[in-house]
């Protein structure tokens, strides 16, 4: 498994993977309505638009074929809502079958090394509340911030939360 720096060839994958990890990750948490309709098209272009930003640093997680099996997110937090937060998590994917076997914890240790780089010293990811993937995060040494907020995502009202991590320095504790 190899981790780097997403490029925009890495677009269609970023995409793909974005897709399908949404539709097992969120299945019985968001409505099929909305799941079925997410295209890799539209994901392809979402990223490339991304990628091409620098506002956001972007990893990529390869498996042995050089297969996207995931990807990572993040960029400055700037929402206002977190003052004592300098980054801001805003995605980590993982095919299914690639959980649990660190992929995740290597995809965030990258964007923490990036968020380092800039001079960011903590962190903040916000996950829905149904999400099992969440307890990643308290694994991690996340602290929850939030717990009662609301998203709309296709329609629906969910329970979302925020968590953060107040010293990048200390690395990703598993």
């Amino acid at each position: 498994m190899n981790i780097r720096k997403a490029t925009m060839e890495d677009a269609p994958g970023i995409g793909k993977v974005h897709v399908d990890s949404w539709q097992t990750t969120y299945k019985n948490i968001v409505s099929d309505r909305f799941l079925n309709q997410l295209s890799y098209d539209n994901r392809t272009n979402l990223w490339k638009r991304n990628i091409s930003e620098n506002e956001f640093h972007i990893v990529v997680a390869e498996n042995e074929e050089g297969e996207i099996i995931g990807f990572a997110s993040g960029k400055q937090e700037d929402s206002g809502n977190f003052p004592d937060y300098d980054g801001d998590i805003t995605s980590i994917y993982l095919l299914d079958e690639y959980q649990g076997q660190g992929v995740g914890q290597k995809l965030l240790e990258a964007v923490f090394y990036q968020f380092r780089i800039l001079g960011y010293n903590s962190a903040v990811v916000w996950v829905l509340k149904d999400n099992r993937s969440r307890h990643f995060y308290e694994k991690t040494g996340a602290e929850v911030l939030i717990d009662d907020q609301k998203v709309k995502i296709g329609g629906d009202q969910l329970d979302i939360m925020a968590y953060g991590w107040k010293d990048l320095s200390v690395g990703v504790k598993l």
